[in-house]
């Protein structure tokens, strides 16, 4: 699997719980946009309608090639996901605090595109910053270990 996106601020302001793997629903002109690279995961989120899960805020540029055939940057796309593992979700996220989120988007060996998304509970103000001091320490301990084996 290559991993085209990474959603890094879903690590900073949410601890994540669980993960998934779910394939999406995409036109060919989002596909080729996203072999190029070219989607970002900023802001985006799942949300569960009816018995389905759909990805909200995720951004694909247009393809340039495709000009009028082009789809729309911003759209809902459809995740596609198991019976029981979209029932096992909706549970969970009618618990206080649960929300989806996606983490990845990677291309695997057939060339499909697959979403990682995560069952994620926000953290708090106090916990953000105790990851940040604790990120420092354990950077400052590994370069004091090299300094100290040179």
């Amino acid at each position: 699997m290559k991993i085209v996106a990474t959603n890094k601020k879903a690590y900073h302001n949410y601890e994540i719980v669980e993960s998934f793997e779910a394939g999406i629903v995409l036109l060919g002109s989002e596909v080729k946009s996203v072999r190029e690279g070219r989607i970002s995961l900023k802001d985006s989120y799942a949300e569960t309608r009816n018995g389905e899960v759909f990805l909200l805020q995720a951004h694909i540029s247009p393809y340039e090639p495709a000009n009028r055939f082009n789809h729309e940057p911003l759209r809902e796309r459809k995740l596609l996901l198991h019976r029981q593992e979209i029932k096992r979700l909706i549970g969970k996220i009618r618990e206080k605090g649960y929300t989806l989120i996606p983490t990845k988007v990677m291309l695997n060996d057939k060339g499909k595109v697959k979403v990682e998304i995560s069952l994620a509970k926000g953290k708090r103000a106090y916990q953000k910053k105790q990851a940040i001091k604790e990120r420092d320490l354990d950077r400052e301990m590994r370069a004091e270990l090299k300094r100290r084996l040179r």
